[in-house]
C-alpha cells in the first residue's frame, strides 16, 4: 500500500530510542524526510545514523529537551528552514514519575506538567501555522493507554493525559478545516529500555533479562510486549494519504490490556 509519505517532511520528537525511534523508522521507510529531536546528542547521532543507513532516507537530527520552550521552538523553526515547512508531527516524551497521589510534591505535578500537557501543546502550536499554510498536515501524539484506563502506581499519568484527549477532540473541527487530521495513539507495554533498563533495544536478551520481560507480559492477552516497529506502522498510517477521514481518535496498541469499551 502507497500511504503518499514519499517527499513529506515529518518532525517526530524523543526518537533517540523507544517508540519515537519505531516512529522516525517507520515515517523514513515511507519516504518521508524527517527531524528527529532528543537530548542526548549521542544517541540522537546514533539514531539518525541507523535510520538513513537502514532506509536511505533524510534525516536531520536537533538536539533538544521538548521541555524547553526555546528548543521546542528551534527544532520546528530549524526544520522549516532545511526543508521547506512541517507536514506531520509525531508528538512523543518520556513519562512523568512513578507514585501514587499521596507521595508527590507540587514540583512532581508542575515537572509532569511540562512533559506531558506543555510539550504536546506547544509542538502543535509551533507546526500548526505551516500546516494551514499547505492546507494539509498530520498530528499524531503518543500518549498512553492511562487515556482510556487508569495506570495503577502512575497517577500524574492518570491525572493529566485524559487531558489531552480533551484537547484533542476541541482542537480537531478548527484544524479539519484546513485539512489537517490530530489522532492520539496510546501503548501499553512495549519492548523499550525505558520499560526495562538494560535492554539494548533490537538486541536479544539474555536469560535474565528474558525472564523479566516474561513478567512484564503477564496479563496481556497476546502474550508477549509490543515492538516499537508495530506503533510506528500505526503511527505512519494516520500520518498517511490514507487515513484523510481519520480525526479526533485515540487508537489503542496494547496487546488487548485495555477493558474500556470505548
Amino acid at each position: 500500500m502507497d500511504l503518499g509519505l514519499t517527499g513529506k517532511v515529518a518532525v517526530v520528537t524523543a526518537a533517540s530510542k523507544g517508540l519515537g525511534r519505531g516512529c522516525a523508522f517507520a515515517l523514513a521507510r515511507e519516504g518521508a524526510r524527517v527531524t528527529i529531536c532528543a537530548r542526548s546528542e549521542v544517541d540522537l547521532a546514533a539514531a539518525a545514523a541507523d535510520i538513513r543507513d537502514a532506509t536511505g532516507a533524510e534525516v536531520f537530527a536537533v538536539p533538544a529537551d521538548v521541555t524547553s520552550a526555546t528548543d521546542i521552538h528551534a527544532v520546528v523553526a530549524a526544520t522549516a528552514e532545511r526543508f521547506g515547512g512541517v507536514d506531520i508531527l509525531v508528538n512523543n516524551s518520556g513519562g512523568p514519575r512513578i507514585g501514587r497521589f499521596g507521595e508527590l510534591t507540587d514540583e512532581d505535578w508542575r515537572q509532569a506538567l511540562e512533559v506531558v500537557t506543555l510539550n504536546f501543546v506547544r509542538f502543535v502550536r509551533e507546526v500548526v501555522p505551516y500546516m494551514r499554510a499547505g492546507r494539509w498536515g498530520r498530528i499524531v501524539g503518543i500518549q498512553s493507554s492511562s487515556v482510556k484506563q487508569p495506570v495503577a502506581g502512575i497517577d500524574l499519568s492518570n491525572g493529566l493525559r485524559p487531558g489531552i484527549a480533551g484537547l484533542v477532540k476541541a482542537l480537531m473541527p478548527d484544524l479539519a478545516a484546513d485539512g489537517i487530521t490530530i489522532n492520539l495513539v496510546l501503548p501499553g507495554r512495549f519492548r523499550t529500555a525505558r520499560l526495562s533498563p538494560g535492554l539494548r533495544e533490537g538486541a536479544p536478551a539474555d536469560p535474565e533479562m528474558r525472564e523479566r520481560l516474561q513478567s512484564l507480559a503477564a496479563g496481556i492477552p497476546v502474550g508477549r510486549l509490543g515492538e516499537p516497529a508495530e506503533l510506528g506502522d500505526l503511527v505512519a498510517f494516520l500520518a498517511s494519504e490514507r487515513a484523510a477521514y481519520i480525526t479526533g481518535a485515540a487508537y489503542q496498541i496494547d496487546g488487548g490490556v485495555i477493558a474500556s469499551n470505548l
